[in-house]
């Protein structure tokens, strides 16, 4: 028998409501599915701390809320990759040889790190203050946690190439819809509101897609409308229209 991880506190709600900016522009039947998917995470996945960092509910609470939104259209299942979650305080640093700023070069620079999502059925590790200030909405455009996640969901189909799993129909639209901004961005051409670490890969672009969608819909919307299309038909959500 699989013992169960302690799911949604008792104080769950209204400690969603206090730091989800995004709650109060869901509607009854939202607010109660991302509650429920907030639970699900929480019990089901194995949660971790690093770097002495004290877990609690609140910053359980926080990070699962937010993973919540973004499978609000979809289902649990869209993370059977994410084994768990591991918390670091703060920004992290890594080294190590990795690939350099120029094509064919390395660097063994140490590097801030907000998050990362490991491959296969890795963890995805994110940083506690950026995860609050991303469920705050303090930086237009940025939520490590939404964009972390969203690279788990992109590598369900088994390769992180920009491209989640889609319904047949909808595959050829996306890939055209996507490599032309993505194809803008590497030759330096702006497509607002996507920001240039779009350009770093198409894994990335999907990431940051993510991120913008959730978080400067209207904008998108208004700009990228047939980018801001598909990626309404696949997380089957309309930010736009939940905005004052």
């Amino acid at each position: 028998m699989r013992l169960r991880r302690p799911g949604l506190p008792a104080e769950g709600r209204s400690l969603v409501a206090q730091h989800l900016a995004h709650w109060p522009l869901l509607d009854e039947d939202e607010q109660q599915r991302l509650l429920q998917i907030t639970d699900e995470l929480l019990s089901r996945k194995r949660w971790e701390a690093a770097r002495g960092f004290a877990l609690d509910d609140t910053v359980r609470v926080v990070i699962a809320a937010q993973a919540a939104l973004l499978v609000l259209g979809l289902s649990t299942d869209h993370y059977r990759l994410v084994s768990g979650i591991v918390v670091h305080p703060s920004t992290l640093q890594t080294s190590g040889v990795r690939a350099g700023p120029s094509p064919g070069t390395v660097t063994a620079d140490r590097m801030s790190v907000l998050g990362l999502a490991q491959d296969g059925r890795g963890p995805v590790v994110v940083a506690w203050d950026q995860a609050l200030a991303g469920a705050h909405r303090t930086e237009p455009g940025h939520n490590v946690v939404l964009h972390e996640f969203a690279h788990k969901l992109d590598m369900l189909d088994g390769a992180i190439d920009g491209t989640p799993l889609l319904p047949r129909d909808m595959r050829a639209e996306w890939i055209t819809v996507c490599t032309d901004v993505y194809d803008d961005l590497v030759s330096g051409r702006p497509r607002p509101p996507m920001r240039w670490y779009g350009a770093t890969n198409p894994g990335e672009f999907f990431a940051v897609a993510t991120e913008v969608f959730f978080e400067q819909p209207r904008e998108l919307a208004a700009l990228e409308p047939e980018l801001y299309g598909v990626l309404t038909r696949f997380y089957r959500q309309d930010p736009a229209a939940r905005e004052p």
